[in-house]
């Protein structure tokens, strides 16, 4: 039997729930007080003459603002000849987590996926997906500021671009809600390095980032099959 948590009446739930709450409001804060010092760091310039791969061909960094004053990317890992369900479980799952940019539109934002393969290769699968927000190759691209980080912010002032932020690692989770919200359950997100109680259920394969062969995001596609029985889309 799965182990659960200690049961208790409604005054002693409340009580231990009070004393979480203060904890959170404390760590809420703290977050407001990292933003605003993340709002306060330098930034430094980029060369804006780089061209990245799109949909309609070479694209100059400008371009890949839209008109707009700022620019966050997320960049997307590639398998080169690899199928589609071969290609990083992890970045699957945070493009997933995160299709519609029109609020951060609203405020001034473009985003945009950098792709570390070439476009020809990975337009396929972009479709594949059914992803709206626009794509483009990073490929052979190594410049500072451009080839590295994973979530990276940038700012466009006149016929000049610097780089205000970037964040790697479990940076990255703020494209991802959804594991916000395991956290928010009891049993979390049933990992290893996570301080849960003994008995707690585990998931040692990490089984929610893929699943019978594939990442779990592709499972949402109209005609996918398991692999082995189809074409390797």
């Amino acid at each position: 039997m799965t182990a659960t948590p200690e049961i208790v009446d409604r005054d002693t739930w409340l009580r231990e729930r009070a004393a979480l709450l203060t904890r959170e409001k404390a760590h809420t804060r703290e977050g407001d007080a990292i933003a605003a010092a993340r709002r306060r760091l330098p930034m430094v310039e980029v060369d804006a003459s780089v061209e990245l791969v799109g949909a309609t061909g070479a694209t100059p960094l400008h371009e890949i603002f839209e008109g707009r004053d700022q620019l966050l990317v997320c960049k997307h890992m590639w398998g080169r000849g690899k199928g589609f369900e071969d290609q990083c479980r992890g970045c699957s799952a945070t493009v997933w987590n995160f299709q519609d940019a029109t609020y951060l539109e609203a405020r001034g934002v473009t985003f945009a996926i950098w792709c570390q393969g070439p476009y020809e290769e990975f337009a396929p699968y972009r479709e594949f997906m059914g992803f709206q927000t626009p794509w483009y190759s990073v490929d052979g691209i190594d410049s500072p500021g451009i080839s590295d980080g994973w979530i990276t912010a940038y700012l466009r002032v006149g016929d000049r671009i610097f780089q205000t932020y970037e964040t790697d690692q479990r940076g990255c989770e703020a494209m991802m809600p959804a594991l916000q919200l395991l956290d928010m359950t009891v049993y979390g997100r049933q990992e290893k390095w996570e301080d849960s109680p003994e008995g707690w259920p585990q998931d040692p394969t990490q089984s929610w980032f893929r699943r019978d062969g594939r990442p779990i995001p592709q499972w949402t596609r109209p005609g996918v099959t398991p692999v082995g029985t189809a074409p390797s889309r």
